[in-house]
């Protein structure tokens, strides 16, 4: 059974968020909203919250906005083929997660894009600054650095014990920044840290036995599509390797990860609606300071914790966003 303590509470106040003084602009004109992502779950969350917080400023589905879905079921090459049929399609502004954007600023420079969520934007080329973005991207953006350092004291909280991580990331320029910044996390937390690279899930296996063979007591992995299509079998061998387990993708935990913490995803769609409000109404994505995520969610898989002999502190229950109960 899953406990959704403040779903009800949450999902009010990202409605009440939204302001609601202005209302759509009614020129006869129907916006075509792109909306693009790396997993089913997550296109169907963004959307709806999208469509929600759109709602607030006064648009209707139909009348005033249509969406256009494009997502990669996981599939991270993809990306490129389906940004490139939103562009095709016409839409008017595109709503992109944070490893989908580079494919989107591949196929234009004019259609405006809002980033529902990001990492290293910045850094990756993506914008010039958080404070005057340049261009025609903008959005929201993580303090990532903060996020890896807060995470592994969350995995430390719920297991003692754990005093060597090994962290599971994939090849590439944006896993080597998150590496980083979990390495940085490490050193001020006094944890022990193993990187362990996997490419395909039919790496996962050999990656878990080299951890387990280095003494990792608890392990970590980055986020991405990967780690999303894969959880049940990341989850699964991080059970039968005993090993206490975070990870940056939400649906993890519910498939068996004993935690996940990281940015809402709901308040980050929700907030990307006011972003494209203002677009539409001419506002350029350029001058349109990006912003750092508010709201952080916290899941914690009892299930999993009994299953591995983890006794998890009430303090962080208390603090938890969901608790999976056996």
């Amino acid at each position: 059974m899953m406990y959704r303590r403040r779903f009800l509470l949450t999902s009010l106040a990202c409605v009440l968020a939204v302001p609601r003084g202005g209302s759509a602009q009614t020129t006869g004109r129907v916006w075509r909203i792109g909306v693009l992502s790396g997993s089913a779950r997550g296109i169907d969350l963004c959307t709806d919250a999208v469509l929600r917080g759109l709602s607030g400023f006064g648009y209707v589905e139909g009348e005033t906005h249509r969406i256009e879905l494009r997502r990669s079921e996981g599939q991270m090459d993809s990306f490129p083929r389906l940004a490139a049929d939103l562009v095709r399609s016409k839409v008017d502004i595109i709503v992109v997660t944070s490893v989908a954007v580079e494919a989107v600023k591949q196929v234009t420079s004019t259609i405006p894009v809002v980033m529902s969520s990001s990492s290293y934007p910045v850094e990756r080329g993506l914008i010039s600054s958080l404070a005057r973005p340049g261009g025609n991207i903008t959005g929201q953006a993580t303090h990532t650095g903060e996020l890896m350092r807060k995470r592994l004291q969350i995995l430390k909280e719920a297991a003692p014990k754990a005093t060597r991580v090994a962290v599971l990331r994939l090849p590439g320029p944006v896993q080597e920044l998150f590496t980083r910044d979990i390495v940085g996390a490490a050193k001020q937390l006094h944890v022990k840290l193993q990187v362990v690279e996997v490419e395909r899930a039919a790496d996962l296996p050999g990656a878990f036995q080299a951890a387990v063979r280095a003494g990792t007591d608890s392990i970590m992995t980055t986020q991405g599509p990967f780690f999303t299509v894969n959880k049940a079998q990341v989850a699964e061998l991080a059970l039968k390797h005993r090993l206490p387990s975070l990870s940056g993708e939400i649906a993890a935990a519910e498939a068996g990860t004993l935690l996940f913490y990281g940015p809402d995803i709901v308040d980050g769609c929700v907030r990307a609606a006011g972003y494209v409000d203002r677009i539409l109404k001419g506002a350029k994505p350029a001058d349109l300071p990006v912003e750092q995520p508010t709201k952080f969610e916290l899941v914690v898989n009892l299930k999993t914790a009994k299953a591995l002999g983890v006794t998890i502190p009430s303090s962080l229950l208390a603090r938890a966003d969901q608790v999976i109960d056996p």
